[in-house]
């Protein structure tokens, strides 16, 4: 169990122990994962920035996901999806939201590009893996882009994601795999949401820091409500 978001990044991080002074990218998938990230990249002294990644929902039930999309347009399908929803029904869907991915890419980086990636490794971090749908989107994202390594790491995710996910990448790390798994907010006891407005907070204050040259040290206070 975790106390916070910032309890189980720096619990995170030192899991990555290896991965410090590497010149590694850590990516977080905002929002929560945008906290989780940025103290995974102070403490491995590596660079740090937001990948936006979009659900893509049922024209029936927006709230189910049947896929996602990353912000290069590289989308993830989950294997039944086109067997519950026509092609031009996810089309459709994608177009929107690639729509509300470039305003969230305005909003989270100032419309700034992702590092580059190519022949880097590349930690992808969220605070947690559910149905893993953006996060498998984010990890074809980076493999397109030449990623040299690609790692997933996140504090919480169900005993068949995980599985799942080592046959994607190159390395997980996740602290608690569950085989009871019903929600992320289980592993923790504050998870509060996160705002856009505390990511842009965290990747702001990493630049300013990165600036004066020396290693982020503590991020803006993130409160976590009950």
């Amino acid at each position: 169990m975790f106390i916070d978001r910032k309890d189980a990044a720096q619990r995170l991080a030192t899991a990555l122990e290896k991965y410090r002074d590497k010149n590694a990218v850590v990516l977080g998938i905002p929002r929560g994962g945008a906290v989780t990230a940025y103290y995974v990249a102070s403490h491995l002294n590596a660079e740090f920035s937001l990948l936006v990644a979009r659900k893509l929902g049922h024209p029936n039930n927006p709230e189910y996901g049947v896929g996602a999309i990353a912000e290069d347009g590289t989308i993830h399908l989950n294997p039944t999806a086109l067997y519950e929803v026509a092609e031009e029904d996810i089309e459709s869907e994608a177009a929107t939201q690639k729509k509300e991915i470039r305003r969230r890419i305005q909003l989270l980086r100032n419309g700034e590009p992702l590092p580059d990636l190519k022949n880097r490794v590349v930690i992808l971090v969220d605070d947690g893996i559910a149905t893993g749908a953006t996060m498998f989107a984010a990890i074809k994202m980076c493999r397109n882009q030449g990623a040299g390594k690609i790692v997933v790491g996140a504090p919480i995710a169900g005993l068949k994601m995980a599985a799942r996910l080592k046959d994607e990448v190159d390395e997980v790390v996740i602290l608690e795999v569950s085989e009871y798994f019903h929600a992320v907010s289980q592993a923790y006891l504050s998870f509060g949401q996160v705002s856009d407005e505390e990511a842009l907070a965290l990747l702001e204050r990493w630049k300013q820091e990165k600036l004066q040259g020396r290693r982020p040290s503590a991020a803006p206070q993130i409160i976590d409500e009950p």
